[in-house]
C-alpha cells in the first residue's frame, strides 16, 4: 500500500506540492488527474524516491521513502516498475537490451536464458511478438514504443507500475489499446498502478478510482462513476473545460 500525507514541494518560490494526502490500496489502479503543471509527475518522482519532499511523509508497504538510505531505497525500487512518459528507450540497444535493463534481479539480468524467456513473456503481456525484440527502437512506431516500454517497466515482476502519461502523443486507437493493456496488467499481473494521464476517457476507462490534483492537493477522489458526479467545483470546471461530460451521462463506450 501506498500512502501520502500532507507532502509538501516548492522548487524556488514555486509551489508544486502544498500538502497532498492520498492512499493507494494493493491491487487498484488510480488515475491522476489534473490541468499541466500541477506536480502529477512530481508526485510520482516522489513515490519512487527520485525527489525529497520539503516536509510529509511518503510510505510505501511501510517504508518511508524519504528517510531510505541508498541501499534500501534501490530494494524498494526492484518493487517499482516506471513508464515514462515518452517510453525513454535507448536508441542504441534493441528491444531485447532495452526490456532486459527492467531485469532488477542482478542474477536474473546475468541469466541470458531467463532473460530472454522473460523478454518473450514481457512483449507477449503487451501483444508484441517474440521477433520484436530484434529490432531497434528507431524501426517501432509510437504505440510500439509505449508497449516496449511498459514490457521493461514489468520485467522485473514489480508490485507497483507508475505510468508517467502512457498514451500521451498516440491516436486513439493505440490510446485504447494501451488503455486495455494497463487494465489487463492490473487483472492477470495483480500489480498496484497510478496513472498520471491527461486523457480523461482512458482514465474512466482504465482506473478503479480516479483523484484530482489541482493547486498543489488532492481536491477529490473517488471510483469512476462517483468522480464524475462529484459536485466538487474543482472537478466540475475541470471535466468540463477538458472533458464533454454528455456520452458519460449513458456509460463509457466499451
Amino acid at each position: 500500500m501506498i500512502k501520502l500525507r500532507d507532502v509538501r514541494k516548492r522548487f524556488g518560490a514555486m509551489v508544486i506540492l502544498d500538502g497532498v494526502t492520498l492512499d493507494v490500496q494493493d491491487g487498484e489502479t488510480l488515475a491522476l488527474l489534473g490541468p499541466s503543471g500541477t506536480g502529477k509527475s512530481v508526485l510520482l518522482k516522489h513515490i519512487i524516491g527520485l525527489i525529497r519532499p520539503d516536509s510529509g511523509e511518503i510510505d510505501v508497504d511501510g517504508l518511508n521513502v524519504p528517510t531510505l538510505d541508498r541501499k534500501a531505497l534501490a530494494r524498494l525500487r526492484r518493487t517499482i516498475g516506471y513508464v515514462f512518459q515518452n517510453g525513454a528507450l535507448f536508441d542504441s540497444d534493441n528491444v531485447f537490451e532495452n526490456i532486459r535493463m527492467g531485469l532488477t534481479d542482478p542474477d536474473e539480468f546475468g541469466d541470458a536464458a531467463y532473460a530472454r524467456e522473460r523478454v518473450a513473456e514481457c512483449l507477449r503481456l503487451v501483444n508484441l511478438p517474440e521477433a520484436t525484440m530484434t529490432k531497434m527502437p528507431a524501426e517501432l512506431s509510437g504505440g510500439m514504443r509505449k508497449r516496449v516500454g511498459i514490457s521493461r517497466a514489468i520485467a522485473g515482476k514489480p508490485k507497483y507500475v507508475l505510468y508517467d502519461e502512457p498514451t500521451s502523443g498516440l491516436d486513439p486507437v493505440n490510446s485504447d489499446i494501451i488503455d486495455g493493456l494497463i487494465r489487463r496488467l492490473n487483472d492477470e499481473l495483480g500489480v498496484t498502478g497510478i496513472m498520471v494521464t491527461h486523457d480523461v476517457r482512458g482514465a474512466f476507462r482504465t482506473a478503479d478510482r480516479i483523484a484530482l490534483l489541482t493547486g498543489g492537493r488532492v481536491v477529490a477522489q473517488g471510483p469512476p462513476d462517483e468522480f464524475r458526479d462529484s459536485t466538487t467545483p474543482e472537478v466540475r470546471a475541470f471535466l468540463e473545460r477538458d472533458f464533454d461530460l454528455a456520452p458519460l451521462e449513458t456509460g463509457m463506450p466499451e
